[in-house]
């Protein structure tokens, strides 16, 4: 342990994660070393955010080139890296038009208001209320908080802002009975993940997006976690053969540098105009190079996704194996490609904990589910090392 680092962490900045007693200081791909020199496979990856791996050369290369030319500059200007990205996202997606921000609290935001605002311009102006799920999670900004359907997550900042109504994740009756003529929009994760990796049944999306078809409302995907290849393919909502009306993205969109979007048709796009909304940094031309790079290497002859939904396979097969020598210790396994939940009987810190001191990173979300989010390029004998740690910890 750096005790003087972790010291002075504990001095200088506000408590508010539970930190592991470890400086992390140097990742190479699915490796990341501390401060004393310990290595250690990471299969949190910035909880899916290190999609490429760690310093992966094409984005490290992207980001230096960027760096010498221009960091930033206003978007009062046409910004080059901003408009090939923009070009690059709705080329391979639903979408029509981007807006840029920095984070997943921040796109959520962004749609959020674009929800309300095409409503009351295109709809009625009475409608402003948005539906989200119970066990959603979309990030801690005040309006993205009371999107969020878990209370835990609410208490000591109320007053919560008005406008939002909760019904059980992957229930179409109870999303049916939510509707009134307020409802603007239903905002949903694809797969929720902070919830303990949480898939729908296979007919869910779809019956939803018939359900703001024959409303009027505008489907919002929440695809910060599940975008970018986690998956298998490029966005959840592709495996789910729906198409949202807007879709918020960050985490593994520049692979590693902060960077959100907001995504969505022409005319419901529309409903932004100069003055009704803007980010100074969004978009700015390192965190575009960065994520021009970071596309460009998942689109590559496919290789990568292709191996994300193959590795992804042999990864739960080999973890539901584990759970059949365990069955005292685990209650299922659960996920798509390599965004994946293995759900025990017990809280899992002490897991989490065992696993840190063995020099492998994992992540408990939900309170007693290891969640799994590596780099894609994750390799069999990696996992198996993994698996091989999971075995001897819950064996012992």
């Amino acid at each position: 342990m750096d005790k003087k680092l972790i010291d002075e962490s504990k001095k200088y900045l506000m408590n508010t994660y539970n930190r592991a007693p470890i400086v992390l200081r140097k990742g190479r791909g699915m490796k990341v070393w501390d401060s004393l020199g310990k290595e250690y496979l990471d299969f949190v990856g910035g909880i899916a955010v290190n999609c490429l791996g760690h310093c992966h050369p094409k984005v490290v290369i992207a980001i230096q080139k960027q760096a010498q030319r221009l960091i930033h500059v206003s978007n009062l200007y046409h910004i080059e890296p901003q408009i090939k990205l923009a070009k690059l996202l709705v080329e391979h997606s639903f979408a029509d038009k981007v807006f840029f921000c920095n984070s997943g609290a921040e796109a959520i935001e962004g749609a959020i208001k674009l929800a309300r605002k095409y409503a009351k311009d295109h709809v009625a102006s009475h409608k402003y209320e948005i539906i989200t799920a119970y066990g959603s999670f979309h990030g801690r900004t005040l309006a993205a908080l009371t999107a969020t359907g878990q209370e835990k997550f609410h208490k000591g900042f109320e007053p919560l802002v008005p406008g939002f109504k909760y019904v059980p994740f992957n229930d179409i009756d109870a999303l049916k009975n939510a509707i009134t003529d307020k409802t603007c929009a239903i905002l949903l994760e694809p797969i929720q993940g902070e919830a303990g990796i949480k898939i729908p049944s296979e007919d869910y999306l779809k019956q939803v997006r018939q359900l703001c078809d024959e409303n009027k409302l505008l489907l919002v995907l929440d695809e910060v976690q599940t975008g970018m290849g986690r998956t298998g393919k490029l966005f959840a909502y592709q495996y789910f053969d729906i198409k949202p009306d807007i879709m918020a993205l960050a985490k593994g969109l520049a692979g590693g540098f902060p960077m959100g979007a907001v995504l969505a048709t022409d005319a419901v796009a529309a409903a932004f105009q100069p003055g009704t909304h803007a980010s100074t940094f969004g978009g700015n031309p390192l965190a575009c190079a960065a994520s021009v790079a970071t596309i460009e290497t998942l689109l590559e002859d496919g290789f990568l996704m292709d191996h994300c939904s193959r590795i992804g396979k042999y990864f739960k097969d080999s973890l539901e194996k584990l759970k059949r020598d365990f069955p005292s210790n685990i209650v299922e396994v659960r996920g798509l490609g390599l965004l994946l939940g293995m759900e025990l009987t017990k809280t899992c810190g002490p897991i989490v904990e065992s696993c840190t001191a063995r020099g492998i990173l994992i992540n408990c979300t939900s309170g007693n589910v290891l969640r799994f989010t590596p780099p894609l390029t994750v390799t069999e004998k990696e996992i198996d090392h993994l698996v091989d740690t999971l075995e001897d910890i819950f064996g012992s």
